[in-house]
């Protein structure tokens, strides 16, 4: 067997999730990230929510966010949801593996910033996550699947009056 360098691996690596994130896409599987603290933090933030996106990403579940990168978040329709204090997907004993359902109100009129959500696994087993949509704006962006969404109904909408 070959032995690959850094470089090869980090490359392979990089194809196989890509890959496995478009596969997971065109079946029409919505997916999750679980991740730690300061999710998003180090340089590149834009391209930080635009990537999981642009991969099918519909939330991050994480312990905190770094700030601007959480509203990137949101501007790309993606939900950020904080694990409560002393939890995280360890102390779950969630592996990733699971399926997720994320009972977030079917109107979002009954949404509001920061509110508590639940989240069930296919296994059954549920915990409790802070909405970290934190403003009125950022909803009505989530509202609309994001920023870039949201700016094109408005603009579309003027210019119909």
């Amino acid at each position: 067997m070959e032995k690959l360098d850094q470089r090869q691996f980090m490359s392979l690596l990089e194809r196989s999730f890509s890959c496995s994130a478009m596969r997971y896409k065109a079946d029409g599987h919505q997916t999750i990230v679980l991740a730690g603290e300061e999710y998003g933090s180090g340089s590149s933030r834009d391209w930080a929510a635009k990537g999981p996106m642009l991969l099918g990403v519909k939330a991050v579940i994480a312990k905190s966010f770094e700030r601007i990168h959480r509203s990137n978040l949101v501007g790309m329709g993606v939900i950020p949801l904080c694990f409560k204090p002393g939890e995280d997907a360890d102390s779950l004993r969630l592996t990733g593996h699971e399926r997720y359902t994320i009972k977030l109100p079917s109107n979002v009129k009954e949404t509001q910033p920061g509110q508590d959500v639940q989240v069930v696994t296919d296994s059954g087993k549920s915990f409790t996550c802070k909405l970290r949509i934190d403003t009125l704006v950022e909803l009505a962006y989530f509202d609309h699947g994001g920023i870039l969404h949201y700016v094109l109904r408005n603009l579309v909408k003027q210019q119909q009056k």
